[in-house]
């Protein structure tokens, strides 16, 4: 029975090869795994796994990579290499454009992490949040067509690859930057006023008195003290 399973099995692996095969005009066979990469369709389309060494050119380092081919569009993940194999870029792709999260490296470690959306060339609408450039709080919702193959969409971050530690981040919404929200996080609250209260000048006043004041009304809060204020005029 193992036997017959066992034939079945490689039967039908054959047939699969051979369908596979029967679909590309041209193809490599992988040097360790023996299978079908590098498929170019009857149509000229690349099709399946690919890998691809391209050599130093022009000052410009080389680089390897590798991923798959969907009717001669990038799909999925697809992973970048330098000559020496250390992995340089992780970037995704739908359409053949980048979508989703991209991670590039160096040697030290992750030097920026990227976040792209694909536009579905079929469907170039869609409704967007538009954020007010000048209050990031307040967006309008739009209809628009996206004339961009790829858009930056989402979160951007920055690292110092030694470290591992975030350098900055930005947020992006149809590739417009988003005004940065926290930029005001570290202003002391107590030093904003509001003009039309003048009380609140007042207020800020008293917080803010030296120790020495704080010191001598503390002695005196209980004492009546007359204090010479520029008033003109007989009591």
């Amino acid at each position: 029975m193992k036997n017959f399973v066992g034939y079945i099995l490689l039967v039908t692996s054959f047939l699969m090869s051979k369908q596979s095969l029967g679909q590309c005009k041209t193809y490599q066979l992988d040097a360790k795994t023996k299978d079908t990469i590098n498929c170019t369709d009857y149509q000229g389309l690349k099709q399946g796994r690919w890998g691809v060494r391209v050599t130093d050119n022009h000052g410009e380092p080389g680089y390897q990579e590798e991923g798959v081919y969907k009717d001669g569009k990038k799909e999925g993940l697809w992973i970048r290499y330098n000559l020496m194999g250390d992995v340089i870029a992780e970037e995704n792709y739908k359409w053949g454009y980048k979508n989703g999260i991209c991670r590039y490296y160096n040697l030290a470690g992750l030097v920026r992490e990227e976040s792209w959306r694909a536009i579905n060339p079929k469907n170039p609408y869609d409704t967007v949040r538009v954020y007010h450039l000048d209050n990031p709080d307040k967006y309008d919702l739009k209809i628009m067509k996206i004339d961009a193959s790829t858009v930056r969409q989402g979160t951007w971050t920055y690292y110092n690859p030694e470290s591992g530690t975030i350098i900055k981040t930005e947020e992006y919404v149809i590739n417009q930057l988003v005004p940065d929200k926290k930029s005001n996080n570290n202003i002391d609250s107590s030093t904003v006023l509001n003009h039309n209260n003048p009380n609140d000048s007042l207020s800020v006043a008293s917080k803010n008195k030296p120790p020495e004041v704080l010191e001598y009304e503390k002695k005196n809060q209980k004492k009546k003290i007359k204090v010479r204020d520029g008033a003109t005029g007989v009591d």
